[in-house]
């Protein structure tokens, strides 16, 4: 069971999916390492839902299992498992290079905020040739209140803002996701 979502019900992965995004074409936007972006969000929430913590055997903090049950997130699920089976353990930055490197970690987040109704799976063309699956935005609330709560974090009054909005404009920072959030879609 998930300890917290956002207001909206997201996950993290599925927030930075949602940033990563242009919102009639479904594509990533340009520039930006959102993959990167999706497995930090992964293992933040497999941190702040205690399934993984930090161990310091020698020079590294490696990333150790702690408990292997279920969150009942496909991606979280699948990631969770695949660090409890590693026959080594390995650094947070490593395991962050394993998921951003998996072809379908795009397509998998995709996929739960298309069951949820808010991006819609198509099929596009590139040169009209070759075929790719698009996630063109099918509710385009989410992602404003996304955006809203990032701004009123970075330019609002609150001292007070939550943890999972700090991991979020954090990880958008270091991708490269705040550029298009901010800039492209002038809010």
């Amino acid at each position: 069971m998930m300890k917290n979502t956002s207001p909206d019900g997201l996950l993290l992965h599925q927030e930075a999916l949602l940033l990563a995004l242009n919102d009639e074409e479904g594509t990533p936007e340009f520039g930006v390492s959102y993959s990167f972006a999706m497995a930090g969000a992964i293992l933040a929430e497999l941190f702040l839902n205690d399934r993984v913590t930090l161990i310091q055997p020698k020079k590294n903090k490696l990333l150790n299992p702690v408990n292997t049950a279920p969150l009942g997130d496909p991606v979280l699920d699948d990631a969770l498992a695949r660090i409890a089976a590693a026959r080594r353990r390995a650094t947070p930055g490593t395991w962050v290079s394993k998921l951003a490197g998996s072809g379908k970690l795009k397509h998998a987040v995709a996929a739960g905020l298309v069951q949820r109704g808010i991006l819609h799976a198509d099929e596009g063309k590139i040169l009209l040739i070759f075929k790719r699956k698009i996630y063109p935005e099918r509710d385009p609330g989410p992602e404003r209140r996304l955006v809203a709560r990032l701004r009123d974090a970075i330019f609002g009054e609150s001292n007070n803002v939550d943890p999972r909005t700090i991991i979020l404009l954090s990880l958008a920072h270091s991708t490269g996701l705040m550029k298009t959030v901010f800039e492209k879609k002038r809010l």
